[in-house]
């Protein structure tokens, strides 16, 4: 059965991580499967740091434009306070960065760690199934998967502030939930970067982030 384990008030900031971590202490050993609702990106670190105190072991793939890399804590910082909390570059994979929406410094600093970068470029005509194997391979048997939807043309994520036009498709990014939801190493998942007050008045950026939960849970159910 799925359950909707209510919200966390106040997520940012050093007491809201704290919040977080509480509501998501111990939440593997009672589930399949966690899917967390942003709100930012910088949940990805609260959220993922809350279900494992040891990140050594564990594995990161992000859906995102941007290498979230940057120093402090903000929705530009969680691959990188995860890798400060002992997350290993090695065991991170990002699909569908950006030409254009990433400095040279943190494309540096990815190379630097050992991320695995798969850009939007090697995206067009490619299995996406296979794409999803090889990024499986690379994180690992416990693995977090990040959902931020700016990944995704702006035309269907219109409250998605820093989505840029030639971003993949809402059947895309369908695609990859079901293979996530499919895949018994993903263990949690989010889903972020949306400012709903910004949506278009069809709601096409919400109803998008809910056809995900969807193809994540329907993906669940193939799981043997």
């Amino acid at each position: 059965p799925i359950s909707d384990l209510g919200n966390v008030q106040s997520p940012d900031g050093v007491e809201g991580i704290g919040r977080v971590h509480s509501a998501v202490k111990g939440l593997l050993g009672k589930h399949k499967l966690l899917i967390a609702l942003g709100g930012d990106n910088s949940i990805t670190y609260s959220v993922a740091s809350g279900l494992w105190p040891d990140l050594s072991n564990v594995g990161l793939i992000t859906f995102d434009a941007h290498h979230d890399l940057r120093d402090g804590h903000s929705n530009g910082s969680p691959v990188w306070e995860l890798i400060q909390a002992g997350l290993p570059g090695k065991n991170i994979v990002q699909i569908g960065i950006a030409d254009f929406s990433n400095s040279p410094q943190y494309a540096e600093r990815a190379r630097e760690l050992g991320i695995t970068v798969i850009h939007r470029s090697e995206l067009r005509g490619a299995s996406l199934e296979q794409v999803w194997k090889r990024a499986v391979e690379i994180a690992g048997s416990r693995i977090h998967v990040d959902f931020d939807m700016d990944i995704c043309d702006r035309s269907v994520v219109p409250a998605c502030p820093a989505a840029a036009p030639g971003g993949i498709s809402a059947d895309e990014i369908r695609q990859f939930a079901f293979l996530a939801g499919a895949s018994k190493e993903v263990v949690s998942v989010d889903i972020t970067e949306i400012d709903a007050a910004k949506d278009s008045s069809d709601e096409r950026t919400i109803r998008l982030a809910a056809l995900v939960v969807l193809e994540v849970t329907a993906g669940l159910s193939t799981r043997i």
